[in-house]
């Protein structure tokens, strides 16, 4: 049994909220369970500098947690005076996600930066960060439509992202840290709203994993990841 009761494929409830920023062109505010992340995306008319000149423009991302949004406060990271690896490769990670399902050439020259913020954090931050983050950027590049900006569609397809892994020895999906923190094994996954696979990150935690449990993490994590682009599609509709 999960501790949150839930069938080995059931993810947690999920929601989208888009527009709860004012001043963003895109934003969404995205809970999976008790994670909590807020998204925002912002239209710059610059690159950075390797990038000028090339005809294409640019999406990258920026991740952080607010101090409590732990069980303990965390010391932020700007007072540190640089930030954590878990930090870089998340943000890396959510832009590498992203661009996957952009036109560059489309978008022109200019740049998108995506803002994730974890508002309180019960595990899979990264995942709900790359679902949320492709609503906010919908919403951008409708922001842009809107303006005639665009001449041709950016958008190339959906992407979401959702964990999976072994829990006293079943294929879960959606762990939260009351999982995670326990799991065998724990993987993400990030797909395309056709079933591609963008990027698996997976890790045996205590034992190592079979190809038949992969491949059942796989499956999970393909039902999850339909049923969240089905969210986005309803949120952005």
């Amino acid at each position: 049994m999960r501790p949150s009761r839930r069938a080995p494929d059931e993810l947690r409830a999920v929601s989208l909220e888009r527009g709860v920023v004012k001043y963003a062109e895109g934003s969404c505010m995205v809970k999976f369970g008790d994670t909590h992340v807020l998204v925002t995306a912002t239209l710059e008319e610059r690159l950075p500098p390797w990038l000028k000149g090339q005809g294409r423009g640019w999406v990258t991302a920026e991740y952080g947690m607010l101090p409590r949004a732990t069980l303990e406060r965390t010391r932020r990271e700007a007072s540190a005076g640089k930030q954590g690896g878990r930090t870089v490769e998340i943000q890396r990670l959510i832009g590498r996600s992203l661009r996957a399902a952009v036109d560059l050439e489309a978008l022109g020259e200019r740049q998108i930066t995506v803002d994730c913020d974890v508002i309180q954090a019960d595990g899979g931050t990264r995942t709900a960060s790359i679902t949320g983050a492709w609503v906010a950027l919908a919403d951008c590049i409708g922001w842009m439509k809107a303006r005639n900006m665009l001449k041709t569609s950016v958008l190339r397809d959906n992407v979401a992202a959702v964990s999976c892994g072994i829990y006293n020895g079943t294929p879960v999906l959606d762990l939260d840290y009351a999982e995670d923190s326990e799991a065998d094994t724990d993987a993400n996954f990030v797909m395309t709203g056709d079933g591609r696979i963008i990027e698996v990150q997976g890790t045996a935690e205590k034992t190592p994993f079979s190809e038949d449990e992969f491949l059942a993490l796989l499956a999970l994590a393909k039902k999850g990841v339909a049923r969240l682009v089905d969210l986005q599609k309803m949120a952005v509709a």
